[in-house]
Formats: C-alpha cells, structure tokens, sequence
C-alpha cells in the first residue's frame, strides 16, 4: 500500500519562493525565542531591585504576576495574607460563595516551587503559610530600603522546615495503624504492703446512714454549752423578727 502511493506520489521541488518562507518563519521564531530571554533577564533585573524579598520567596514570574494582579507592589503589601493565598482565584472563590460550596486553597502561589513540591495533601497548609510569609515580604519590600533578600532567605528557609515536618508528620500518622511488638512497655509493679501505694479495703468502706446520724448527734452534745446557748439566743432573734414583719407584710397586702 505505502509502496504503491510512494510510486504514484513521489512529491516536488522545492521552489524558491517556498525556501524564502521558511526562511523568514524559521527566522522570526529565533527572533521571538531571543526577546522572550531578553524580556526574562530584564524581568529578573527589575523584580530583585523592586522586590528583592519577594522574587527570592517565588521567583520573579510569580512575583510579578502577584503584583500585577494586585495593582501594584503597595498595594499588595496592603492585603492581608489570607487575600495573598488566594490572589488569582477570584472567580473560583465568589462560585464556591454563591454555590456554598469550599472555597479554593490557593491561586497565583499554586505555581511557585515550594507549593508544587509539596504533597496534594499538604499544598492548602503550605500555601497558608507561604502566603503569610510572602505579605510580610511584600511590606518590607514596598517600605523599606533593603536592596538584599536577607528577610526572604530566613523566610524561605523557615517554609521548607514547615514542610519538611509536615511530611515527617504525614508519614508517622500513616504508620499509626501498623502493628508493633509489644516491647518496652510499661510493667506495672507489685504493691508493697505499708507503703503509700498500697490498697486498703478500710479506705473504701461506706458508712451506714444510722451511723452517720449517731455521729452527728455525738457531735452536736459535744459541743460546749456557749455555742449552744448562741444558737438558741440566735433563732430566737429570727423568729421574733419574724413575727414583727408579719402584720407589716399583711397591711401592704390589704393596702
């Protein structure tokens, strides 16, 4: 079949005019790959003097895309970090709002290096915290006078920590339910008679309601004759007060 069509169809010179263009589109393209390197350091110069910390943080493509989105840098220094996680998603949160449904984890941050190396399960938290530490870049970046990334470096540094013992934690509750040896586990020891630890049935034994009321009947004639006589003299008090009050409580009531 493919011999047969090779036969029949053996194809053309190439003429002059189609080798010009070629020519010209092989050229333009060499053009356009050579103003997009050109364009990239020019980007990579203006981001790391107008924002040192911040394209130290996520490159200077999201940096410049996150300052973009917001307006300028002042501006985005002036959201807070909770608006910075989820720059770029705006759509996609006011449908989550109006559907009720969960509102997105991330949006220009998605594409910086620390959210995409981390986990599926792990990008909303690091994105959290990538965003809290990137608003903080943002002010110092748009008030202060540092032309090094010194801010940035601890930053950065502090997130790939996070990371790191989020993974380590990830892996440990994964190997909860792995079934181990019973080794080194606590023995419980013997108890020794007279010692504080020891159990003694005499602690947990209740008393009977004809006991305690004997007891408290000993008590009260144990009491010395003053208290009782203050007592008497006190509920005497109160029941003559008592009294006065009643035909006062009677005339209010007729009134």
């Amino acid at each position: 079949m493919l011999q047969s069509l090779y036969l029949l169809r053996q194809g053309t010179e190439i003429t002059d005019e189609d080798l010009g263009n070629i020519k010209t589109l092989s050229e333009r393209v060499i053009e356009l790959t050579e103003y997009r390197a050109s364009l990239s350091e020019y980007l990579k110069l203006r981001m790391n003097a107008i924002a040192p910390n911040l394209t130290y943080m996520v490159g200077e493509l999201v940096g410049a895309r996150l300052i973009s989105q917001a307006g300028s840098l002042m501006s985005l220094a002036k959201h807070p970090s909770s608006t910075v996680q989820i720059l770029g998603a705006e759509k996609a949160l006011f449908r989550a709002l109006k559907t009720k449904k969960s509102t997105p984890k991330y949006g220009l941050i998605y594409h910086a290096s620390l959210v995409g190396q981390s986990a599926p399960a792990l990008k909303g938290k690091i994105s959290r915290v990538l965003a809290a530490k990137l608003s903080l870049c943002c002010r110092v970046d748009a008030l202060g006078d540092q032309v090094e990334p010194t801010l940035g470096e601890e930053f950065k540094e502090y997130v790939e920590k996070r990371l790191a013992t989020l993974e380590e934690g990830g892996m440990k509750s994964q190997n909860k339910g792995i079934s181990r040896p019973n080794v080194g586990k606590h023995q419980k020891r013997p108890a020794v008679k007279g010692s504080a630890t020891a159990y003694s049935a005499e602690d947990d034994v209740v008393e009977e309601a004809p006991k305690r009321k004997k007891k408290v009947a000993e008590e009260e004639e144990a009491e010395p004759a003053p208290k009782k006589k203050k007592k008497k003299a006190a509920d005497a008090e109160e029941a003559e007060a008592e009294e006065e009050e009643a035909p006062k409580k009677k005339k209010k009531r007729a009134a």
